[in-house]
């Protein structure tokens, strides 16, 4: 009787001793890293985002942050960095670092935002089936530089020649030719103003006004977000009335933008990282795009540089500011 007991006793005995060491051993809490060529403010706003679905920093998830600064050399040993530290998901903003993070790892899964056109640049299949190990925000949507030229038209009817300020790089050249399109139909001659460092974009519109460009269109990219206040104080000085891509920038003294909502960008960038932490594959997510546009208007720069919004043009605006 007591062999059969211990014949029961002692598998019970070690299962129990597996559980409780399985029960003591800490949960692995998920790391995220986070690639960019600008500050922290795009960070700060998908971290809330990601808190919003219920993670909290150091319980639930880690982060590691890095940034360039700028300085597009440091990407690739950024990315190699995150690689190394082997992170769970790397979300990477700007085509640079997308592919700073492609080109380091082919099985993290990479989750990207603010690239103008993922499947020309080669970081995915489509936008319906990506392929491979990345998937996230695009931010191509044809019909907004057209909206985009067709309201500042609309504020500034003499204007003829419209400067276009990019960024230099094969990253830009859809969203430049969609550009040059939809100026084509409103009759508007284009003056592209392209810049690759910090030091060249006083002189990009320096030679906007030399030209006479009635007014001034800049194309988003991540190279930018950095230097924004000092673009818009210079569209200001110059007296250029300036659209631009993002509420924020006419928050920070922009006269106008159209562009996607960035919340609702940062919120659904969250939600595919929070897919991928629960199991899902990059290659099954479709590469999803904007659905919520704004359009901000700011009535104290267009007094500063002495232009008047037309009523029809204001009764338009998703928000004003006075």
């Amino acid at each position: 009787m007591r062999a059969k007991i211990l014949v029961y006793a002692i598998p019970a005995l070690i299962l129990t001793t597996i559980h409780l060491a399985q029960a003591q051993q800490p949960k692995k809490v998920p790391r995220i890293g986070y690639l960019t060529s600008s500050g922290r403010s795009s960070f700060e706003a998908f971290s809330t985002a990601l808190h919003q679905l219920g993670y909290v920093e150091g319980k639930s998830v880690i982060f590691e942050f890095r940034t360039t600064e700028n300085t597009a050399q440091l990407q690739p040993e950024l990315a190699a960095e995150l690689v190394q530290l082997k992170v769970d998901a790397i979300v990477a903003v700007g085509a640079g670092a997308i592919r700073a993070a492609k080109n380091a790892t082919s099985t993290i899964p990479i989750v990207m935002s603010e690239v103008n056109d993922p499947i020309v640049l080669g970081f995915v299949a489509s936008l319906a089936h990506p392929g491979g190990n990345i998937t996230g925000m695009s931010n191509l949507s044809p019909e907004l530089s057209g909206k985009r030229l067709e309201l500042l038209k609309e504020v500034v009817p003499r204007a003829s020649r419209i400067a276009v300020l990019a960024y230099r790089g094969e990253a830009m050249r859809s969203s430049i030719r969609e550009t040059e399109v939809a100026a084509q139909s409103l009759r508007l001659q284009v003056q592209l103003l392209e810049v690759k460092a910090p030091d060249e974009i006083e002189s990009a519109l320096d030679a906007a006004n030399k030209q006479r460009a009635d007014a001034l269109v800049q194309i988003q990219a991540a190279f930018f977000n950095s230097h924004q206040q000092r673009i818009i104080e210079l569209a200001a000085k110059k007296r250029l009335p300036a659209m631009f891509n993002n509420r924020t920038d006419v928050e920070a003294g922009g006269l106008m933008s159209y562009g996607y909502d960035a919340p609702e960008r940062n919120q659904r960038v969250a939600s595919v990282v929070d897919k991928i932490l629960k199991g899902a594959k990059p290659s099954d997510l479709p590469v999803e795009q904007p659905m919520k546009f704004e359009f901000v208007i700011n009535l104290k720069t267009a007094k500063q540089i002495g232009l008047i919004i037309p009523p029809n043009v204001l009764a338009r605006a998703d928000r004003v500011i006075k």
